[in-house]
């Protein structure tokens, strides 16, 4: 059996390099992943302007005491420009975003002043202040987003400010997902005695939508080899990965395993970890192939350690696994040496520390664990059991953009 890091080393060194990109527009780019770096043309702001709806004043008409009154030469909405310049004793009403006039430098909020007639009386207040300055956001020429970076709302706002309306993207990497064996139904369908709904397509379907991926949903293929050898080739012809799930152990009617030898490559098969063990990777031509365990929570737990990095890297992006941190495990844990184990946890912050304990039983066909879970609890290979109040390393479920 390969280790956990290795195949997941092994996993990344054979998929191919990102997917070609595409132009969209930014209304379509959302949760896309950026293919070039997006650069400033210019500054943001392109120019000083004032921080709040007031009058703009130069500095040499700040008292140094007392108060002063000035005289109000006009009124500058956002959006229009002062054509002169303001000269000693003079104020301008400025609304919030009007660029600032020659011969300004700082902004008294109208809450501060006193107003009468055209005058307006001033008292003291620091040079600069609510004057938000040229450049300050962005800097003309500027990197401003990075290769490889999700685009959330935020870079698309910030792209937009640029004057930019569209983007060079990655593709969504396109998976071809099946689920395999007899005793798999579908929802909404009558079920045999003896049949289980299939729950793995879904949460799978879901994972991999999640991630970027775009997904070929070929449905249900029955525990016969012709058709099965039939389904893998036809997906490894419309996909980048083909995913499946069920049919990778050593049972009689596991079938996957064998066919994807004769299709193509089986480069590993078994991982030396709990639960997930049977998980079988490969290629069929250029396409990377994925058997997933039949057990839900081996299926999306193997998904989370080795598809979603693969889909990640084909996507471009830049960082491919999430980050683990330390907690406090709150019950004793039992874990055997030699293999890596996986724990659904429910990790919260509580006096001033991170903590974590288990949703439960932890058997690989619970899925209901990681729906009351919010981590991977990860006991590595040389560990053994686990005392209350000993730090272990958990990884959240959800990877954070």
């Amino acid at each position: 059996m390969i280790s956990v890091r290795d195949g997941q080393q092994h996993i990344l060194a054979q998929v191919a390099a990102a997917v070609p990109p595409e132009l969209l527009p930014v209304t379509r780019a959302l949760a896309r992943v950026l293919a070039t770096d997006v650069q400033a043309p210019f500054d943001v702001p392109p120019a000083d302007n004032s921080a709040v709806d007031g009058y703009a004043v130069g500095s040499g008409d700040i008292p140094s005491a007392g108060t002063r009154e000035l005289a109000v030469v006009g009124d500058l909405a956002a959006g229009a420009v002062f054509g002169s310049a303001l000269r000693g004793g003079q104020a301008l009403r400025i609304m919030t975003g009007a660029p600032m006039p020659a011969g300004a430098d700082t902004v008294y909020p109208q809450e501060v002043v006193e107003r009468v007639g055209e005058r307006v009386r001033v008292g003291q207040i620091a040079k600069g202040a609510n004057v938000r300055a040229r450049g300050e956001d962005v800097e003309a020429g500027g990197i401003v987003i990075e290769t490889g970076s999700v685009l959330r709302p935020q870079e698309i706002g910030l792209i937009t400010s640029l004057g930019i309306w569209q983007v060079e993207v990655h593709r969504r990497p396109r998976v071809a997902l099946l689920s395999t064996g007899d005793e798999v139904a579908e929802p909404g369908t009558p079920r045999r005695p003896g049949q289980i709904y299939d729950a793995n397509r879904f949460t799978l379907r879901g994972s991999i939508e999640q991630c970027g991926g775009e997904v070929l949903d070929l449905g249900i293929v029955p525990d016969v080899r012709e058709e099965l050898r039939l389904r893998l080739r036809e997906a490894a012809g419309m996909a980048d990965i083909v995913l499946t799930s069920g049919g990778v152990s050593v049972g009689v009617y596991d079938l996957v395993k064998d066919v994807l030898g004769e299709l193509g490559t089986v480069d590993f098969w078994q991982v030396a970890m709990q639960p997930g063990r049977p998980l079988a990777f490969g290629r069929i031509g250029a396409t990377t192939f994925f058997g997933l365990p039949g057990n839900p929570v081996a299926s999306l737990l193997t998904f989370m350690l080795f598809v979603r990095p693969a889909l990640y890297k084909l996507a471009g992006r830049r960082r491919l696994f999430p980050p683990t941190w330390q907690a406090r495990a709150m019950e004793r844990l039992g874990k055997k040496t030699g293999r890596r184990e996986f724990k659904r946890g429910i990790l919260a912050f509580r006096d001033g520390a991170w903590e974590v304990r288990t949703t439960g039983p932890q058997g690989s066909g619970i899925l209901s664990s990681m729906v009351a879970g919010n981590c991977l609890i990860v006991l590595d290979e040389d560990r053994g059991d686990v005392a209350p109040g000993e730090l272990v390393d958990v990884e959240p479920f959800t990877d954070p953009l």
